[in-house]
């Protein structure tokens, strides 16, 4: 059980962060034991030999390969500097993992077996390097394995951040840190943490905890102390939903609606922008604008902005609708 105090002031400055890296080495160690997060075989099972064929996993990988372990091995912290503001860049993430000091990359690599291995022995030796090396390993990783999902994944991730808010608004920060996940518990201005390895101080002062919705994170959570600020990452609601089969649209709502509008009504079991819907019924954004004109017209979708994005999501009676045509 890892337990870290949290002061009046670094509870008043909790912050949550949508972070590429984390999703990249949360993924890897999807990869790494896949039995354990069975909701993302399907993503497993279509990436895997890609990143295979560019030699990013398996015993003779580079770095990121070796230095995520399978679950509940040690996870560097330097691997996941604290992200700074809400949505940083992957370019802006890599630039902070290039900046770690040598003297905090070798005090990770101390916490791993010693028996590191080449890949693991060589960034001992020369941080400064091996950390360029990694930076590049991890930018192919991404646009193979994440980039292509990215946008759906952001969607899910957003949508949590945005419940996560409100729970704060209304619960405050103890209502917030008690409904993250049942490994975690808020209790005695402590934040417990069902979790082998930690290396995250108290916070008295300073950026507070950082809190990272996460897709790959699931089933468990992840927490590690990089920098100033301790951070946990928590698996984002709706996953369930992220690799699912485009959804079939019934035959006699079709027949009443139009197959389009059917379709997309099915495909709005949660919010969804108009890229993403066009993305995933093969139709053009434009199509899918008018057809979302007309069935908020009809009191069938409701729309509402989310930062810069609009998202439209099915309302009670278009809920009806589907389930007594299905």
């Amino acid at each position: 059980m890892v337990a870290i105090g949290l002061s009046a002031g670094a509870v008043a400055r909790i912050r949550f962060a949508v972070s590429c890296l984390w999703e990249v080495v949360a993924s890897v160690r999807v990869l790494r034991d896949p039995g354990d997060h069975a909701v993302h075989l399907p993503w497993a099972r279509r990436v895997r030999p890609r990143l295979a064929e560019a030699g990013l996993v398996g015993p003779d990988a580079g770095l990121l390969w070796h230095l995520v372990p399978p679950p509940p091995g040690y996870l560097a912290d330097f691997l996941t500097p604290p992200p700074v503001g809400l949505n940083p860049d992957l370019a802006a993430e890599l630039a902070a993992l290039r900046a770690t000091a040598p003297d905090t990359v070798r005090a990770h690599l101390d916490l791993y077996p010693r028996e590191r291995g080449p890949a693991l022995a060589a960034l001992y030796a020369d941080p400064e390097a091996g950390l360029g090396r990694l930076a590049e390993e991890i930018e192919a990783y991404w646009r193979i394995a994440v980039a292509p999902d990215w946008p759906r994944i952001r969607l899910l991730v957003d949508a949590d951040v945005a419940a996560r808010a409100r729970r704060l608004a209304e619960d405050g920060a103890g209502g917030l840190l008690n409904d993250l996940h049942e490994q975690v518990r808020w209790e005695d201005d402590t934040l417990l943490i069902a979790q082998r390895h930690c290396l995250a101080p108290d916070v008295a002062d300073g950026p507070g905890l950082v809190l990272v919705p996460s897709v790959f994170a699931w089933p468990s959570v992840l927490s590690v102390s990089a920098g100033d600020a301790p951070q946990l990452a928590y698996p984002a609601r709706g996953i369930g939903l992220l690799w699912e089969r485009p959804a079939a649209a019934p035959d006699a709502l079709a027949a009443v609606i139009g197959r389009g509008r059917a379709r997309l009504l099915a495909e709005l079991a949660a919010p969804l922008s108009t890229t993403e819907l066009a993305r995933r019924t093969g139709m053009s954004a434009g199509g899918v604008s008018q057809h979302l004109t007309a069935l908020r017209a009809a009191g069938l979708v409701v729309t509402h902005r989310r930062g810069r994005m609009l998202l439209s999501a099915r309302t009670d009676v278009a809920e009806a609708l589907l389930s007594a045509a299905a």
